[in-house]
């Protein structure tokens, strides 16, 4: 089921979990939030994956803080929605259209 909802997603955003791996897997561009103290198979000062060609590491900068690495995965969200602007994103505070309703 996992696998077949990914395979409609533009992009997988998680943590190091079995989906980080599935979506890897899939070839799905995926990004994945790792800790200050990963994993080995994260390895150390890299933002790529050797075994997922399709996934973009985001790495905590500081132990027990995830506000950075969320700033950077806002940031490069907003970039891949609207080359560098807030283009096609809504602007923090703003309600987004039909969501709720």
């Amino acid at each position: 089921d996992t696998a077949a909802i990914m395979a409609g997603l533009d992009l997988v955003v998680c943590v190091d979990t079995s989906v980080a791996h599935l979506a890897g897997a899939l070839g799905r561009p995926v990004w994945v939030l790792v800790p200050f103290a990963p994993d080995w198979r994260w390895m150390l000062d890299r933002q790529d994956s050797p075994w997922y060609p399709t996934m973009r590491l985001f790495r905590q900068s500081h132990p027990g803080r995830w506000d950075d690495a969320m700033d950077r995965v806002e940031d490069a969200l907003r970039h891949r929605a609207g080359e560098g602007t807030a283009q096609g994103m809504p602007i923090q505070g703003t309600p987004v259209q039909g969501v709720g309703a």
